[in-house]
């Protein structure tokens, strides 16, 4: 009866994250590794953010921000009565911002970026309440960053391609369950991975620094996940991320050499999502959430990255036949305004505002 009530808790990445801080896309979930028995997760999900704006000569900058698809997998299986192991494939950082060509300080400016992960978890049941959990992780992340604009002055036209890379790190973490009311509370630390990327910087058609490298951190982050039963049928759910980006730096060896600093300086961010869940009988249930991120100290941002802080509702639903439940899942998302800067010097080139993100997801699972 509980396991259709808790199903309902699943929130997806595009559903719930369009547009969240940094380039974080999946939040690196971990709720396969709780499910009952053996059990196989698919998911997918597509987020449409609209983010525009006007720049200081009041060019109008384009729907910077593209649509997007996220896909996951998760398998779990149980070694024994005490120990299992989870096995998931997620996307858990990506960029995709392009300014249109009608505005003359940032036109053609270019961020792309790709992450998969592969992860594999073992869960240590202490006794009845308590576990303990952990994993490695392979990442492979690759990038495109072109300058481009008025706003860049001499390095515009500026290119750098940070070739494919696969990059270790590890994941640690302790939960607390009482099944008899629904109560789970599970802490996750994920490390930071670093990346050493084959590099291609470019002025124009000219490469420059040939041969070159460059070191990127992908952050570390914490995850506290909880759910408990407050009433017959009914369950309230939430998590707290917090992700290190003030660490994510990307400074090629030329562009650094030439401007003295990096290509992206972001802020740390922390998410909070809260909501509730409801069986409306053996087949159905459903979900209701609301998502918050802070937004940093300053609203002048990087234009790779132009938005500042969100908040967004989720509503899910659940349906349950046999040893099969799919959930689908629509968010809205309010992103909050923003003032790309360049540095050069350190004042806004543009205004990003009025800006909203629409994401869909659907997950199938199967427990066999």
């Amino acid at each position: 009866m509980k396991r259709i009530l808790m199903a309902s808790v699943a929130v997806f990445a595009a559903a719930s994250g369009a547009m969240a801080g940094g380039i974080d896309r999946s939040g690196q979930g971990l709720g396969a590794l709780f499910e009952k028995g053996r059990y196989l997760e698919l998911s997918f999900g597509l987020a449409s953010p609209s983010v525009s704006g006007t720049d200081v000569l009041s060019g109008p900058t384009g729907d910077v921000a593209g649509t997007y698809s996220q896909l996951g997998f998760s398998y779990k299986y149980d070694i024994n009565g005490q120990l299992s192991m989870a096995l998931n494939i997620d996307q858990p950082f990506g960029a995709d911002i392009l300014y249109g060509t009608t505005s003359p300080m940032l036109g053609g400016t270019l961020a792309k970026a790709d992450a998969y992960a592969v992860t594999g978890v073992l869960r240590y049941k202490l006794n009845e309440a308590f576990s303990v959990h952990g994993g490695l992780r392979m990442q492979h992340a690759k990038g495109d960053i072109r300058l481009q604009g008025l706003a860049y002055g001499p390095v515009s036209g500026y290119n750098v391609n940070l070739a494919g890379d696969w990059a270790p790190g590890y994941l640690v973490g302790v939960a607390f369950e009482k099944p008899e009311i629904a109560l789970r509370v599970a802490l996750t630390y994920n490390s930071a991975i670093k990346h050493n990327f084959d590099t291609i910087e470019r002025v124009g058609p000219v490469q420059v620094a040939p041969g070159s490298e460059t070191d990127v951190e992908l952050p570390q982050s914490v995850n506290l996940d909880f759910q408990t039963g407050v009433a017959k049928d009914t369950l309230v759910f939430g998590q707290i991320r917090w992700a290190d980006w003030s660490a994510f730096q990307i400074n090629p060896v030329w562009f650094t050499g030439v401007t003295g600093g990096g290509l992206v300086e972001l802020e740390d961010t922390v998410t909070y999502t809260l909501g509730v869940a409801r069986r409306f009988n053996e087949n159905w249930a459903g979900s209701f959430s609301l998502n918050y991120e802070g937004k940093g100290t300053d609203d002048l941002v990087s234009p790779l990255a132009p938005t500042n802080g969100r908040i967004g509702a989720t509503i899910g639903a659940v349906y349950t036949m046999d040893n099969m439940k799919i959930t689908a899942g629509i968010n809205y998302t309010k992103i909050g305004d923003a003032r790309p800067e360049t540095g050069t010097p350190d004042t806004a080139r543009a205004s990003m505002t009025g800006n909203h993100a629409v994401g869909v997801g659907i997950k199938v699972g199967w427990s066999f």
